[in-house]
């Protein structure tokens, strides 16, 4: 497929996602955050793809938003003044979808929502939207040469990309709020010592260890994978859990009837499993939510 902003890539049902605008350090446009959403909404139907793996080009994971585009640079609309009544009512209609919605929050969304695991391989520096976009990814993986900032309040705005949603859950909330008050620029480091990251690797290794352990995933089924992740996320979250209960005895059973039977037989045959249920056909109780 061909992107203007990315690089897609797809074999042995792994897909390498390369954000691409290496002259401008990948940084983040609305072009970018529209093919993006495109992408992990496309992925998240297609059977040949298992995982995805999200990096960048050239030495820069994303350097944050272009900030050079002219008028407003977010891609807002400054003629309105929304309401929180219009983004509780009106959040799909083109006025408030276009001209007010974060599109860093619009490309996490589509990643929450997508049934296939995401692994970020954060090559470079990953600044602003760089750093909260990964936030909505499962497992990162660090360059030794990461660096990492959440830069907001440091150029007069407030975090975006639904982090304050994330980022407390990975970081804690005390570590969250100093990176956005201070705007610091985190080595890799320091964000592996806070949870942020699952290890730091030299940079020549970073996408064979993403391979690797995206290799581990696809090996499994794809429907069994696919309820795991949106099980984790929106059961996580819950007040009591009788609610993940609920989930859990739904995705269980229709799990034993096929992929499930398969598992169990291949382990007493001692032999590869070779799953049939396809993740762009869930099964009936999904979605839940």
């Amino acid at each position: 497929m061909k992107y203007n902003t990315l690089n897609y890539e797809l074999s042995d049902y792994i897909l390498t996602l390369t954000l691409n605008r290496p002259e401008q350090m990948n940084a983040f446009t609305v072009e970018m955050a529209n093919e993006l959403i495109t992408v992990f909404e496309e992925a998240s139907e297609n059977d040949d793809v298992r995982v995805i793996v999200v990096t960048g080009a050239g030495k820069a994971f994303c350097a944050g938003m272009d900030l050079n585009k002219a008028g407003n640079v977010f891609g807002l609309n400054e003629d309105l003044r929304p309401t929180l009544s219009d983004m509780n009512n009106r959040l799909y209609d083109d006025e408030i979808n276009n001209g007010i919605r974060d599109t860093g929050g619009k490309v996490n969304l589509a990643i929450y929502d997508c049934k296939k695991p995401v692994i970020a391989a954060i090559n470079g520096a990953a600044v602003g939207i760089g750093a909260t976009m990964t936030c909505a990814m499962d497992i990162r993986l660090a360059s030794e040469y990461a660096k990492v900032g959440f830069v907001f309040n440091k150029i007069g705005i407030t975090p975006e990309a639904c982090s304050t949603w994330f980022l407390p859950r990975l970081v804690g909330m005390s570590n969250a709020l100093e990176w956005c008050y201070t705007g610091e620029i985190l080595s890799a480091d320091a964000i592996h010592a806070a949870g942020l990251v699952k290890a730091v690797y030299p940079a020549d290794q970073l996408m064979e260890e993403a391979y690797t352990l995206a290799k581990k995933i696809a090996q499994h089924s794809p429907v069994a994978v696919a309820l795991t992740r949106q099980m984790m996320y929106r059961n996580s979250p819950k007040d009591h859990p009788i609610e993940a209960h609920k989930i859990d005895s739904l995705a269980i059973y229709y799990q034993s009837l096929e992929d499930g039977k398969e598992g169990v037989a291949s382990f007493l045959e001692k032999r590869k499993p070779e799953f049939k249920m396809k993740a762009s056909e869930m099964p009936p109780f999904y979605p839940w939510w």
